[in-house]
């Protein structure tokens, strides 16, 4: 699996430029990882975090999936993004099911441990194993006081008390 990145348009740049050049090159890129039987993926970033960034929404993506049209092409669901950005965390999964190879999880707004913020991953998480997803789960985040102690969340998440 590969994720490539769309990157930031330069302000007073021609967006629909981009757009055109960034669909070519994911369809040849898509291509090329399909001779190796890999997977190419594409993440909306909110614009808080990384202002002027291409790809904002799910439904961007998914529309730039369906113009690029390689089934190699899957979507990276970053929750900690689409929360900030759309919300309807579950919905918005499940519509696009079909699709997305990767998810990742981080606190909102702060991006720090999973189990803190607003966001219930315990019940999020539960809802996508009953959904039936068996990808990747990443957590990327920034730990409040460090790697070890940043990884504690884990032990309360395995022993069912979140």
């Amino acid at each position: 699996t590969l994720h490539a990145t769309c990157g930031v348009v330069p302000a007073g740049s021609d967006r629909n430029a981009h757009r055109a050049v960034y669909v070519e090159n994911l369809r040849f890129a898509a291509r090329e990882l399909a001779k190796t039987g890999r997977t190419l993926l594409i993440e909306p970033i909110n614009n808080r975090d990384m202002p002027g960034y291409f790809l904002n929404t799910q439904a961007e993506a998914h529309a730039i999936r369906e113009e690029v049209a390689e089934p190699n092409l899957k979507i990276q669901m970053d929750f900690y993004h689409a929360q900030i950005v759309e919300g309807d965390l579950l919905r918005t999964f499940q519509k696009y099911f079909n699709h997305i190879a990767h998810v990742q999880i981080a606190g909102v707004p702060d991006r720090h441990e999973p189990d803190e913020g607003e966001v219930n991953y315990s019940y999020v998480l539960r809802m996508l194993d009953e959904m039936g997803y068996t990808g990747w789960i990443g957590c990327e985040y920034r730990p409040r006081r460090g790697t070890e102690e940043g990884l504690r969340w884990m032990d309360s998440f395995a022993s069912g008390a979140l």
